[in-house]
């Protein structure tokens, strides 16, 4: 791409619409050109015209996300076909199993969920098509960041805030690194209460005809009820089951 090719004020509104997030959904111009590296005034032009726009709302110190943002989300959901590939099987493999199961793709060092199948809640944050977690701790994050060349996936790694969302978090590059190594050599991911206490997780990748790995499949459990120790043993099949007969019908 030719720099002259670049819009750079386009660049800039999608930083801004970027610093909301579902632990800051409400934010001051100065909260913003922190959390974006712009300046103040850049900065205010930007939200104004979201909020004019109908993308945010303003109630005279601080701007909030209107759900008219949503169709931004909606435009890539409608016109990828691997939402509407993915949702019977996973409905399927969820009611197989009795646990939730999930399809993410991933996006710089986070996931995107794309398709969901609800069994119970065992998270406290309700996660849907859309919702988007960290990488790093997620198991299919783990499975996703083990099929990139080691030195990007350690780019993506030190992309992410390595925050320690519980005791167990991994959180040192060095030993998310490693646990990459793993992933690799066993062909699938395991989340034990990383991500929050009480949730363990399994992933394997999702691979096209070629081999490349598009996106990721997964289970949820509650470490009370299945100990991540036996998550192999209850769903590694069924998981690779489905991820078998997914895997040609992916492009």
């Amino acid at each position: 791409m030719q720099e002259t090719d670049f819009l750079g004020g386009f660049a800039k509104g999608l930083r801004v619409l970027e610093a909301f997030a579902d632990a800051r959904p409400k934010l001051s111009i100065a909260d913003v050109a922190r959390l974006t590296g712009l300046d103040r005034a850049t900065t205010r032009r930007c939200l104004l015209t979201l909020a004019r726009l109908g993308y945010a709302d303003y109630d005279g110190k601080f701007f909030s996300l209107t759900p008219r943002v949503l169709r931004l989300g909606h435009a890539y959901l409608s016109a990828t076909p691997l939402p509407r590939i993915v949702q019977p099987h996973i409905d399927r493999l969820s009611q197989d199993v009795a646990q939730s199961a999930s399809v993410s793709v991933l996006d710089g060092s986070e996931i995107v969920y794309v398709a969901r199948a609800s069994y119970q809640r065992v998270m406290s944050i309700n996660l849907m098509p859309g919702s988007r977690l960290p990488a790093y701790c997620a198991s299919m994050g783990r499975v996703m960041l083990a099929a990139l060349p080691p030195e990007e996936a350690l780019a993506r790694i030190r992309q992410s805030e390595l925050r320690a969302f519980t005791p167990s978090t991994l959180t040192e590059p060095e030993d998310l690194m490693d646990e990459l190594v793993r992933v690799r050599e066993q062909g699938y991911a395991i989340i034990d209460q990383e991500l929050e206490v009480g949730l363990c997780s399994i992933a394997v990748p999702l691979k096209d005809e070629r081999g490349d790995v598009l996106a990721a499949l997964n289970i949820g459990a509650s470490a009370a009820q299945i100990p991540a120790s036996e998550l192999v043993g209850h769903f590694l099949a069924p998981l690779r089951k489905t991820a078998d007969v997914l895997g040609p019908m992916l492009r």
